[in-house]
């Protein structure tokens, strides 16, 4: 009877999937096709003279992306800013890699005379590298009587240095994620709803932890877990800083006196984790990359290298989670991460996936 009932369900469960995945495509095609494909960026220009002057005017009249500028940098001797952009002047070149690591920069744009500063255009480039934000430099630096360049792209005067891949591949990624992400709520729905009823009826509080993390480009957004911990776990978590157990910037504590009965069970099984699916429809975060860290541990980087982790969307899986999980040190952490963007492909993707269903089982280093 089970059965019966089950294979007449089934047609009903698949068109409802279909109906999310499509649903859910067709927004996607409209936003990047009828829509233009209109990108939001916020743009770092480094320099303050007339090519500054001129590239911000032009950024701010693209009819093809949402432009903010951050602001603007230049060398400490350099003369004195157009009115115009005075007044965005945010410090000097010595204060680049601070300025990338505390603020959410899309790109940096260089256009410093490179006849004059080639030194600190090749520094801000390196800088640019290390802490993983596309980096653009003029194409046209030297002036011409009759020549005049060509462009591989029309629209843009600008060579682009990127540091992570940029191509169909991630369109492929993001309709998996959308697609994934759809189907895995509505074929997990009664589990989610399970794990819901559990943390409602076996502690006082809300049903959904809501916590601040970075996501891309060091962009913050609101991640989403089944609650695991006392409602107030947030205030306590000052009370308990002497007894974290990691190493580097980040919070763990084996046996957290914090965490509920029922929470332990949710961490140990990865359950609490399922509310990212919505993270991952909403495109703050993909179904596979680094996992995203919260403000507090952030804060408390002190390697420019370490924010190139954010250059890729994080993700509800990872390299690290399927080699130890909780296990591992922070530095190991960052190594694991670097290593995923630095070879990241579709197909790596798919092995972490399947590498993380037996860690899941497992639970090995779940905390």
């Amino acid at each position: 009877m089970t059965l019966v009932t089950l294979g007449g369900s089934l047609p009903i469960i698949c068109l409802w999937i279909t109906t999310i995945v499509a649903t859910i495509a067709l927004r996607e095609v409209r936003r990047r096709i009828v829509l233009g494909r209109r990108t939001e960026r916020r743009v770092l220009i480094i320099g303050t003279g007339v090519r500054a002057l001129t590239l911000w005017r032009t950024l701010l009249q693209d009819a093809r992306a949402d432009y903010e500028i951050a602001g603007f940098v230049d060398t400490a001797d350099s003369t004195p800013a157009s009115p115009e952009i005075a007044g965005q002047c945010i410090g000097t070149l010595d204060d680049l890699e601070s300025i990338l690591m505390h603020h959410a920069i899309d790109e940096v744009c260089v256009v410093l005379p490179v006849k004059s500063q080639y030194l600190a255009i090749q520094d801000a480039l390196l800088v640019c590298e290390r802490v993983g934000v596309r980096t653009k430099y003029q194409a046209d630096l030297f002036n011409s009587h009759v020549a005049w360049p060509r462009y591989d792209d029309p629209h843009s005067p600008t060579v682009t240095m990127h540091v992570v891949p940029d191509d169909h591949r991630l369109t492929v990624k993001r309709i998996f994620d959308l697609t994934g992400a759809a189907a895995a709520l509505v074929v997990l729905s009664p589990l989610m709803l399970a794990a819901a009823l559990a943390v409602k009826v076996t502690s006082p509080g809300p049903v959904l932890f809501s916590q601040e993390r970075f996501g891309l480009n060091r962009r913050r957004f609101a991640m989403l877990k089944f609650r695991t911990m006392v409602a107030d776990a947030e205030r306590l978590q000052g009370a308990l800083e002497e007894r974290n157990e990691a190493n580097g910037p980040v919070f763990k504590i084996a046996a957290d006196p914090r965490i509920t009965p029922i929470g332990r069970f949710l961490r140990r099984t990865s359950i609490d984790e399922l509310p990212q699916l919505f993270n991952i429809l909403r495109g703050d975060m993909a179904i596979v990359g680094p996992r995203p860290l919260p403000v507090r541990d952030v804060r408390r980087f002190t390697r420019a290298s370490d924010m190139r982790r954010f250059s890729v969307r994080p993700g509800l899986t990872c390299l690290w989670q399927v080699s130890g999980r909780s296990n591992l040190s922070f530095d190991e952490w960052i190594k694991l991460d670097l290593r995923y963007i630095d070879g990241w492909s579709l197909a790596l993707d798919f092995l972490i996936l399947l590498r993380t269903v037996p860690a899941v089982i497992r639970g090995t280093g779940a905390q």
